[in-house]
């Protein structure tokens, strides 16, 4: 990878129309570092997540468990938020990472949803400890999805405001 920029938890990668080689595993290996900050005392099931945001910017995260555990944060909910609070909405790819050498690491439902929620034809790279990997869209994994652009749609009825 030519221009790589690296700042405490944010990482800036050098412009690419269509993600490169290199840089679909330079994504992988930063999901895979992501998972080795995971706090999973309870299920002992690391996942990382590198977010790769639509001005190159990386963002990383890892699950994060709660003894409560719906209360649990999954790594690509946290690297969405990230990216979120720092003012990026617009993404190109994430690449997830877990342990497991069986299969590929996939998103849970509800991280499907999230990442849905900011498009459906972004590339998300599901991969295994050895570096390779699965690409999808937001789309192949969520189809048929519910997105913003549907709170438009006509409705049948229209229900006043109820003050």
């Amino acid at each position: 990878m030519e221009s790589v920029q690296f700042s405490s938890e944010v990482k800036h990668v050098k412009e690419h129309d269509s993600l490169s080689q290199d840089v679909v595993k330079k994504l992988i290996q930063q999901s895979q570092e992501a998972k080795k900050k995971a706090y999973c005392p309870y299920s002992k099931f690391r996942v990382g997540a590198a977010l790769l945001a639509h001005d190159n910017t990386v963002f990383i995260g890892c699950n994060v468990e709660n003894a409560c555990n719906n209360l649990g944060v999954c790594a690509e909910r946290t690297a969405i938020s990230k990216a979120v609070s720092e003012g990026c909405r617009k993404f190109k790819a994430i690449a997830v990472a877990s342990d497991m050498s069986d299969q590929y690491i996939s998103p849970c439902g509800a991280c499907r949803q999230v990442m849905r929620e900011f498009g459906s034809d972004w590339t998300v790279y599901l991969s295994k400890p050895d570096g390779s990997y699965l690409k999808m869209t937001v789309k192949e994994l969520l189809p048929v999805s519910f997105g913003p652009e549907d709170l438009s749609m006509k409705k049948v009825i229209d229900i006043p405001d109820e003050h």
